[in-house]
């Protein structure tokens, strides 16, 4: 009865041990699973991190912004002018265009009043392709703007940035003097809707009015 007891308890006892073994060998081997998982994705890291595309901000840094009216700054609008078909199809339609003083372009120069001893900016631009299309935005090529055919348009810095956000259309701005312009009153009158999109560019990029070009 006593060695049958014995066997038992022994039979038991060997049993408790395998079963221990199992479960300390299982968790030796989840714990160098984890490791070599936790290496793996160590490894990988850098290169997910390096497929991911740094995120970009939504607004620059005022100092990475052309300062408004600078030949940087004015080179940007050839491309939003000839992709905006009133100001292209519009002002081809209403000959606009066409007054050019037989130079073969016509001209608008631009600056802030309030930055005297800045350089002024032009744009020129032609009839293709039965548009009136941007040819040209940079430095200021003809000194003498023949006033029959061409723009100087000016206007002091707050007044710039508020006809760029739409706070008023062209009309109002010339009729309470906030901007003014050299060049054919008439023509211009008559180009209204095309001549407030152009004036809405200057809303649209970005740049750092705190400082003279």
């Amino acid at each position: 009865m006593k060695n049958n007891r014995f066997v038992l308890n022994s039979f038991m006892l060997i049993k408790v041990l395998a079963v221990s073994s199992i479960f300390a060998f299982s968790g030796v081997a989840s714990a160098q699973e984890a490791d070599v998982n936790k290496k793996q994705a160590e490894q990988a890291a850098p290169e997910v991190a390096a497929e991911m595309p740094a995120e970009t901000p939504l607004v620059k840094p005022a100092g990475d912004l052309p300062p408004m009216m600078s030949i940087e700054y004015i080179k940007q609008f050839c491309g939003a002018w000839n992709a905006d078909e009133l100001m292209t199809k519009g002002l081809a339609d209403s000959e606009w265009i066409d007054n050019d003083g037989d130079k073969g372009f016509k001209i608008i120069q631009l600056y802030r009043n309030d930055c005297p001893d800045s350089p002024h900016v032009e744009m020129q631009f032609e009839r293709q392709n039965n548009k009136a299309m941007c040819v040209y935005a940079g430095k200021v090529e003809n000194p003498e703007l023949d006033r029959s055919a061409d723009y100087e348009m000016y206007a002091d810095t707050n007044r710039w940035v508020e006809i760029g956000n739409g706070d008023y259309g062209p009309m109002k701005a010339m009729m309470f003097g906030r901007l003014k312009f050299k060049g054919p009153k008439i023509e211009a009158m008559g180009n209204m809707g095309p001549f407030k999109n152009f004036l809405l560019l200057f809303g649209h990029f970005p740049s750092d009015p705190t400082v003279c070009p």
